[in-house]
């Protein structure tokens, strides 16, 4: 964008902010800096934004909710938290029918979902999957499937987290060979994981049905399906960390829905709150007893939060909401398919599903390639686009996810820009 301005050093908080754009107001899947420079938010805030900015039915639901009560004790009921939870389980897999809301965010959902599992099963061991992002808790961080997470805090880690190939990761070492044939070399590697790198005492099995921070790994269905039986078989609870995949950003309610394969547990955030802090564990009948005080936080089932994530579960339930995204997911998809052909050198690959979208990108050397989609990321804004990128710019895929509520128009002045942007820079 001509003429784009940065402010001076942001105020001295503990660390530095990484842009100093000041952001001055925001509508649909527009913001607009201080300067008034426009700009489409591809990545919905934090990945949150479902409905984008400043909805009408989201500020209206605040403003009357904060002139009743913007909070009450757990000691008792309120309205919004007893409509929530019903609404959670109205859209919720049939199966998952019980839902725990003492969560404020993602790390705290899963991390309670791993409690469930462990007070269920009577066990402690947790398997999850290279590149995976559970949360940044001590634990979550355990769980994820990245180093440079764990790396600042050796010795103060929980045992009894594994991490297990996933089929993407075989790519590399099996090129040619299809999402389903890997998968099953997954599941193969998995029991063998199982057998003698843990003490057999697995809990649960965490995996995102596309991965959120990992790169936009869409998980085959042959390898969700035989994991579904590998946990039947073992006794494990299969947890799906729905955090980013949610509440209709693949283009169905759940990722577990686009699967066409269902987990014993779902948590949910980011997009359930708005904006506003607020998670849920969606889980089945079966799986109850954890204790009350057991996870259990202050702003856990916040009454203002949850009258803001009934709004949203109304508006992505309406009949022309999700057939809407997946329209409009599938003309990006179109899109960024072309952009791949034209700039094949570097692009390897486009993956997701909604408006869920990666680009896989190459260079000379793998570091190469982590180099230009950050730069792709930071020149993004001169070309009025907010890009984000994966492993938090340690990856090499660019993100696409801009709000749900985003038109075929807005979409089309996306791509355009995208094009202009990869022309420009790669």
């Amino acid at each position: 964008m001509e003429g784009l301005r940065v402010h001076n050093e942001p105020p001295q908080g503990y660390y530095h902010q990484p842009s100093n754009l000041l952001v001055d107001h925001g509508k649909g899947v527009h913001f607009w800096d201080s300067d008034g420079n426009r700009y489409i938010d591809c990545a919905s805030g934090t990945f949150n934004l479902h409905l984008g900015y400043s909805h009408p039915e989201i500020t209206r639901a605040i403003r009357e909710q904060a002139e009743r009560v913007l909070h009450v004790t757990s000691s008792f009921q309120s309205g919004p938290v007893n409509d929530l939870v019903e609404n959670l389980v109205r859209v919720s897999p049939e199966n998952l029918t019980r839902v725990h809301l003492k969560s404020s965010g993602g790390s705290e959902a899963v991390e309670g979902a791993v409690k469930i599992a462990q007070q269920a099963t009577g066990r402690d061991e947790v398997i999850s999957f290279y590149r995976s992002h559970h949360g940044q808790t001590l634990n979550m961080i355990e769980a994820s499937g990245n180093a440079f997470r764990r790396k600042p805090f050796r010795g103060g880690q929980p045992h009894g987290y594994y991490k297990a190939p996933d089929p993407y990761s075989l790519r590399r070492v099996f090129p040619g060979k299809s999402d389903e044939e890997l998968g099953q070399y997954a599941l193969a590697l998995l029991e063998e994981h199982i057998e003698y790198a843990t003490s057999d005492r697995i809990a649960a099995i965490l995996i995102e049905p596309i991965t959120g921070n990992g790169g936009n790994v869409v998980q085959p269905r042959g390898f969700l399906r035989g994991l579904r039986k590998l946990c039947d078989e073992r006794g494990i609870v299969l947890v799906y960390d729905e955090i980013q995949t949610g509440l209709g950003r693949t283009g169905h309610m759940f990722g577990a829905d686009h699967a066409g394969v269902y987990p014993d547990m779902i948590t949910v955030a980011k997009g359930l709150g708005g904006g506003l802090p607020i998670a849920a564990i969606l889980c089945e009948e079966r799986l109850l007893g954890l204790g009350p005080n057991d996870h259990s936080f202050t702003f856990g089932a916040n009454v203002l939060a949850a009258s803001v994530a009934n709004v949203i579960l109304e508006v992505i339930s309406r009949p022309e909401f999700l057939p809407r995204v997946r329209r409009v997911g599938d003309y990006v998809e179109q899109r960024l398919r072309a952009l791949a052909e034209r700039h094949s050198r570097n692009v390897a690959e486009v993956r997701g599903a909604g408006l869920m979208w990666g680009l896989e990108l190459t260079a000379d050397s793998p570091q190469d390639a982590v180099d230009l989609t950050n730069t792709l990321a930071h020149d993004g804004l001169g070309h009025g686009l907010f890009l984000r990128t994966s492993r938090y710019g340690y990856g090499n895929v660019l993100k696409v996810r801009p709000p749900l509520v985003m038109t075929l128009g807005e979409a089309t002045e996306m791509c355009d820009r995208l094009d202009e942007l990869f022309e420009e820079t790669v």
